[in-house]
């Protein structure tokens, strides 16, 4: 435990952080009322703290297919066969299953790099959140109550980008607890949780467009079309304000950020849109209300460009640089960017 001030340039948020040489778990206060949903937040959050000491470090993994309408469909689809699995028992249990195994293989046949990105956020957030359901359960019927309850829940977020895993991790991680034991000192980070139950229930998993009208897959189709509408203007939007019109752009070389996964907006060809955020870096702090974007390799930050070179706010976004920094003018008229003085 420690106690003191922390320097501004250190990000808050629920994570595990190095900081003055230890790897500490960090906790927002207040924590959660329900003793519980407690135990689970502080239990997920050091499990981050561990996770490389056992193997299982985080690793980069986009997941942008998880907004587009087909790749949502049969996450949604899975979603409800893997609440039908832990909510059932026996060969309800293995049909429901390997329902779910077969939409997930069906959505990865379309967007092949689903392959490595979400078994890769599984095995991060996903194996937080089950160890944190797990442990903080009297019970497996406990457990798996409140794992079903995520999975109801999941689709009313936002975004699926980053939310999916807190879903599918716990949910895969209870019904491998019932059908392999021990699985988890077996694992590794090629690994993939809905393969692992597969071959431990000897899962067929196939026939999915077949099954899938048994989960309201015509009525899901028919919503999900009707938000690909929305997505569209939201993301011609984004690109008027982040991509062609007049901009500021912020290197990264140290990013530190705090966000919220639920919101995330993949922004294709460009990069992904982080509707709130509070980031730091070699030049200050940076803290949006509006949106900002991050480019894929994680190398720049772009947001509304400020009125001139003096100001440090704009369209929903203010900026506290350190000394030494500047803005400049950018390579298009109109843009500014961060730079060093000389």
């Amino acid at each position: 435990m420690w106690t003191g001030r922390l320097p501004e340039e250190q990000m808050l948020a629920n994570t595990a952080v190095n900081w003055a040489g230890e790897r500490w778990t960090m906790l927002l206060w207040p924590l959660p009322e329900h003793p519980r949903r407690r135990r689970a937040l502080v239990l997920h959050e050091s499990w981050h703290r561990v996770q490389d000491r056992i193997g299982l470090p985080a690793l980069a993994a986009g997941n942008e297919h998880l907004d587009e309408l087909e790749a949502r469909l049969w996450l949604l689809l899975e979603w409800r066969a893997l609440r039908a699995a832990l909510t059932g028992f026996g060969e309800r249990r293995a049909r429901a299953a390997s329902d779910a195994v077969a939409f997930r293989r069906r959505r990865q046949t379309l967007y092949p790099k689903a392959l490595a990105d979400e078994p890769a956020l599984e095995l991060n957030e996903g194996l937080a959140e089950y160890t944190g359901i797990r442990l903080s359960s009297d019970s497996d019927s406990e457990a798996a109550e409140e794992a079903a309850r995520r999975l109801e829940g999941a689709p009313r977020e936002a975004s699926f980008v980053r939310s999916f895993a807190y879903a599918t991790g716990p949910a895969y991680g209870l019904l491998l607890d019932a059908a392999s034991h021990g699985w988890q000192r077996r694992l590794t980070a090629a690994d993939d949780l809905a393969e692992l139950l597969a071959r431990a229930m000897g899962l067929d998993g196939t026939g999915a467009d077949v099954r899938a009208g048994l989960y309201g897959a015509s009525e899901l189709r028919t919503s999900e079309a009707r938000r690909e509408k929305e997505r569209q203007a939201r993301l011609a939007r984004y690109r008027e304000r982040l991509v062609h019109g007049p901009l500021l752009l912020l290197p990264l070389e140290k990013p530190s950020a705090s966000f919220d996964p639920r919101e995330l907006v993949p922004l294709p060809g460009h990069g992904t849109v982080y509707p709130k955020l509070q980031a730091s870096d070699v030049w200050g702090v940076l803290e949006v209300s509006h949106g900002a974007l991050l480019s894929p390799d994680w190398k720049q930050l772009t947001v509304p460009a400020p009125a001139g070179p003096e100001a440090l706010s704009g369209d929903g976004w203010q900026l506290r640089l350190r000394p030494g920094w500047r803005l400049v003018p950018g390579a298009r008229g109109g843009d500014f960017r961060l730079a060093r003085e000389p």
